[in-house]
């Protein structure tokens, strides 16, 4: 008969629940696995499975009551890492929901707005586009695979205890917000700038002939451009995309190792 105390117990089930929460933080808020068209049980169920998998190479989890004042401290810890990392990436993605909002309106399609099933609100049909095509190039790149290492690497730079993030690295979390409207820019740069030597090439057509309906005349054709236009600037498009991931991958990195 095998006898096993308490702190043997204790250091079984927290070599397993603390890895299991802080994984699944990131997975409620990272962009894929944090979608609103992804099942609760099949999250749970995946950050089970990516636990199981990834306790054998971790470090030794520290004997934790999970039931007492330590034990919520390690608790909060956790998911406040989990979700700071997998925050990060959803601001990426927000980016360009950002860029696909500048570019609608500039061509005249900010009143077509579909549900994302990704995030439950409504959205123009702009950053639908660019969000799927965002969500293929995460995929291609293996950004999940990168992000599932990432977060298993942090257990070794940031290991289970009371202490967690510091303030510098909440403030850099805070900072990043402005990369995410700097990356929106550079997404939509390229076509909201074409549209708007447009708009202005209307505005002078509709100055030297003002018999023209420009109404008529300008909307469709300022929507068929932007389509054009669209169409023309998405592989600089997913470009800025890679390189404001990269980024993020970096920043989360900062994030994990600052004291």
């Amino acid at each position: 008969m095998i006898a096993l105390t308490t702190e043997q117990i204790g250091a079984l089930v927290g070599g397993f629940f603390w890895p299991f929460v802080r994984i699944s933080a990131m997975m409620m808020a990272a962009p894929i696995f944090g979608a609103q068209l992804m099942p609760v049980r099949i999250r749970v169920l995946m950050a089970f499975a990516i636990s199981m998998i990834a306790v054998p190479m971790l470090p030794a989890m520290p004997f934790v009551d999970p039931i007492s004042y330590s034990g919520l401290l390690v608790l909060l810890q956790q998911v406040l890492i989990g979700v700071a990392m997998g925050f990060v990436f959803h601001m990426v993605f927000q980016a360009l929901i950002i860029a696909g909002e500048a570019i609608a309106s500039t061509m005249g399609l900010g009143f077509a707005r579909m549900v994302d099933p990704a995030n439950g609100v409504q959205v123009p049909v702009i950053s639908q586009y660019l969000i799927i095509m965002a969500t293929l190039l995460f995929v291609v790149l293996n950004g999940h695979l990168m992000l599932l290492e990432l977060v298993v690497e942090s257990f070794r730079i940031l290991p289970v205890a009371e202490t967690g993030l510091s303030t510098q690295a909440f403030w850099k979390i805070a900072s990043w917000g402005s990369q995410m409207f700097a990356g929106a820019l550079l997404v939509a740069i390229p076509a909201v700038s074409a549209l708007l030597v447009v708009n202005i090439s209307m505005g002078i057509i509709t100055r030297a002939a003002p018999q023209l309906n420009i109404f008529a005349v300008g909307f469709p054709m300022m929507i068929l451009l932007g389509f054009i236009f669209l169409t023309a600037t998405t592989s600089s498009m997913l470009t800025q995309f890679t390189h404001l991931l990269m980024d993020a991958f970096e920043a989360v990195k900062d994030i994990v190792v600052t004291r």
